[in-house]
């Protein structure tokens, strides 16, 4: 089973165990991860599930879309080489553990 851990701002750490298929934003809101928002659900349109990819587990992740990068330009918070759209990374295959860092703001 998939693994997500979720370090928040507080330097806190949330470890979940997601069924595959599941993103890193659903995952979040379904288990009431604090910090990561879904404000549109999933459609890469509004850059509050913005986070920092820590650690892959020596996965490769998706490559980012046109409409991820341009999301990740409207970020609250800087961004940076490993930020990503939560709603745009899914568990499952070859990525079976992803450690992310959640920002301090997304909106």
């Amino acid at each position: 089973m998939p693994t997500i851990t979720y370090h928040l701002p507080d330097e806190t750490a949330v470890e979940l165990d997601v069924a595959e298929g599941t993103t890193v934003m659903r995952a979040a809101l379904n288990n009431g991860v604090k910090g990561i928002v879904g404000e549109c659900g999933g459609q890469a349109m509004c850059a509050t599930c913005h986070v920092f990819i820590r650690n892959t587990g020596g996965a490769e992740l998706p490559e980012i879309s046109e409409d991820e990068d341009e999301m990740l330009d409207c970020t609250a918070s800087e961004r940076t080489d490993s930020s990503r759209l939560g709603c745009q990374i899914t568990l499952g295959g070859e990525l079976q553990s992803l450690d992310v860092e959640i920002p301090a703001d997304q909106i």
